[in-house]
C-alpha cells in the first residue's frame, strides 16, 4: 500500500477501515473515463462505475451519482425520483468539497458525507471497476456491495438511448 500515491492510499485505508477487502491498484494506462479505464482494465465500459459530482441547486451540496460506465446522466429523471435538482459542479467545488479530483473521484472516502444515488443497471454484471483517488488507481467490487459500501440508493438515472 505504501507504493500508492497519497489520494489512492487514502482510498485504501478507508476501505480497510471500513471492513472491505478490495485491493487499491495502480494502473500504467489512464482511467480518466469511463473508456480509458475500461480499455486500461480490460473490461466493458459499462462495468465502470462512474463517479460524478453534482451541485445541488437549492443547498449547495455536492451530490455523488454512481452511473454504469456506458450511462448518460438524466437529471430530470434524480429531480423525478428525489427532488434533488442538480447542476454542474466545477473542479474548484468538485477538489474543495469531495476531496479528490475530476477523473479520479472514488465511490467512498470523501471530506464530507455525500448524499450517493447509484445506477441499478451495473447490478447486472458480476464484477465492476471504481475509481480510487488518481486517474490511475481502481479497485474491483461486486456491484451488490456498492450500496453498503456507499450508502446510495437505486434510482433509474439512465438517459434513454
Amino acid at each position: 500500500m505504501s507504493k500508492l500515491k497519497e489520494s489512492a492510499r487514502r482510498v485504501q485505508k478507508f476501505l480497510s477501515a471500513k471492513g472491505f477487502s478490495f485491493v487499491v491498484k495502480e494502473l500504467p494506462g489512464s482511467t480518466r473515463t469511463a473508456q480509458e479505464a475500461a480499455e486500461s482494465i480490460g473490461c466493458t465500459v459499462s462495468q465502470i462505475a462512474k463517479s460524478l459530482v453534482f451541485k445541488e441547486k437549492k443547498t449547495d451540496r455536492p451530490i455523488l451519482v454512481i452511473a454504469s460506465g456506458s450511462n448518460r446522466v438524466d437529471v430530470k429523471k434524480i429531480r423525478k425520483a428525489t427532488g434533488l435538482r442538480l447542476g454542474r459542479a466545477d473542479g474548484t467545488y468538485v477538489k474543495e468539497r469531495v476531496g479528490f479530483a475530476i477523473g479520479g473521484i472514488p465511490p467512498v472516502g470523501h471530506s464530507e458525507a455525500l448524499i450517493t444515488i447509484l445506477d441499478p443497471d451495473l447490478q447486472q454484471y458480476e464484477e465492476i471497476w471504481a475509481a480510487a483517488g488518481t486517474p490511475f488507481a481502481v479497485f474491483q467490487l461486486k456491484p451488490a456491495d456498492l450500496p453498503s459500501l456507499t450508502g446510495g440508493k437505486s434510482v433509474d438515472l439512465a438517459e434513454e438511448k
